[in-house]
């Protein structure tokens, strides 16, 4: 692992193709790095030499003055072992191979070429085909993605490029923090199983979240994510045979039959995703509550047709909503009308001050484990007075997930909730998905100790 030290924390940049043309992969990726707030030393590489960005440019690697830990390699496939020769010579310690045209196209000699040529040198190469590499704590962000990319606790790991590309950006409106974005590519070396191990140890990170067409080396894996003391969530693709087929086509991956991946899965304790929204559904709760002490949950509601939605997602999720006759105990805050079975019927008309009450009562109560609370915008309830008194009021001792259903009000409310580091979505079904995940996590622990496997 201290081999990618020089990758996520590099003291030193050569962007090799750096392009003195602002619509060229090698400008933004140099732009990015620039204008991210990188502190090391930046070298553009190009034959053209000159300056870009007010930096002066290296004709080739080995004219660059100092020691280089990182280059990012931005030049058409088939010189692509020159300059890695040359980086070899420099003393690079890692390469990250933007360049397309390898086994994804089906030159898989050159591109055993280039991994002989850097396992002759000691460099690790990440990629090829890939849209670059972002270490948000380093104030790295070695990609020709977006500019600007929300700090967070979850890493990001992609084997797809315009995918990764695209989710740095969605993650930026949704409000979702990261701490890396990866792009892998063809795995021809750094693979999942390795930025697992690294992340597993990295104090920034607490999620990892992997979209996968394929994996290498199964057993690796395998290994790897029964090792980790974090959640690792995988949007895994290729589930149909034409699926399969565009995944082999597009990074040169065996993407294999699905029933055995979900079964290898459940087996490892990789919390699977449905689609990128669901991973992300998932991760914010992982990243931001703390664990459930057992399976009893309860929902608030002033919404008895939002309670209805998440009832049945909660028996749809497998969660266990607690019925306990001490439940009597939330009539003291809703109206005669109301209902104390679960959900929690506080009626149409609760204030911010009766959520307050049924809120303390839920988490002050030893048998209840996680808390649910829906709200559907009403007149009677600002939705962002109510999440301003959710912020004050919630001690985080137990798991609290959050739906609002309304308009922009409920909007904003849900922004000010996630900003907190209160996990709020927009639909009843994604905060029950949310808590379902924290709890299979949970059993994944307990599986984990029980079977003598170490969990820190």
């Amino acid at each position: 692992m201290a081999e990618l030290e020089f990758l996520f924390r590099p003291r030193s940049v050569a962007v090799i193709g750096a392009s003195h043309n602002p619509e060229k992969i090698g400008y933004k990726i140099l732009n990015n790095i620039l204008s991210g707030g990188y502190q090391g030393k930046v070298y553009p590489v190009n034959p053209k030499g000159g300056e870009i960005l007010g930096l002066k440019v290296y004709r080739r690697i080995t004219e660059v003055p100092g020691p280089v830990d990182l280059a990012v390699i931005a030049v058409p496939a088939q010189i692509v072992p020159d300059v890695l020769e040359e980086c070899g010579q420099k003393g690079v310690k890692a390469v990250a191979i933007i360049s397309s045209g390898f086994k994804e196209v089906g030159n898989i000699l050159l591109e055993q070429r280039i991994v002989e040529i850097a396992q002759r040198y000691g460099m690790r190469v990440l990629g090829p085909n890939i849209f670059g590499i972002a270490y948000l704590p380093a104030n790295l962000n070695a990609t020709f993605g977006p500019s600007k990319v929300r700090r967070g606790n979850i890493a990001l790991i992609s084997q797809s490029g315009a995918l990764g590309i695209a989710l740095m950006g969605w993650t930026q409106t949704a409000g979702l923090g990261l701490s890396a974005v990866v792009s892998v590519g063809n795995k021809a070396d750094i693979s999942d199983e390795d930025l697992i191990r690294f992340f597993a140890e990295d104090p920034n990170t607490d999620v990892i979240v992997i979209y996968m067409e394929g994996v290498h080396n199964g057993r690796a894996f395998m290994d790897a994510v029964r090792s980790c003391p974090k959640p690792v969530v995988v949007i895994k693709a290729g589930r149909s045979k034409r699926g399969a087929m565009a995944a082999s086509s597009h990074t040169g991956s065996l993407a294999g039959s699905d029933l055995v991946y979900d079964g290898v899965f459940k087996q490892i304790g990789v919390i699977r995703a449905r689609n990128y929204r669901d991973a992300f559904v998932v991760a914010r709760a992982l990243a931001d509550l703390p664990m459930p002490k057992g399976d009893r949950t309860v929902i608030i509601t002033n919404g008895g047709g939002i309670g209805v939605l998440a009832t049945d997602a909660a028996e749809a999720e497998g969660i266990n909503l607690y019925s306990g006759e001490d439940l009597k105990d939330f009539k003291a805050v809703m109206p005669p009308f109301g209902s104390y079975k679960n959900p929690i019927d506080i009626t149409g008309g609760a204030t911010v001050e009766q959520y307050v009450q049924a809120l303390r009562m839920a988490e002050d109560k030893d048998t209840v484990d996680s808390i649910a609370l829906l709200y559907c915008e009403t007149a009677v309830c600002d939705p962002e007075e109510l999440a301003e008194a959710i912020k004050r009021e919630y001690k985080g001792k137990k798991p609290l997930v959050v739906a609002m259903v309304g308009g922009e009000k409920s909007a904003r409310a849900v922004e000010l909730l996630n900003e907190a580091g209160i996990p709020a979505y927009d639909a009843p079904e994604d905060a029950m998905r949310a808590l379902s995940a924290l709890h299979l996590w949970q059993r994944y622990r307990k599986k984990r100790r029980q079977g003598g496997e170490e969990l820190r």
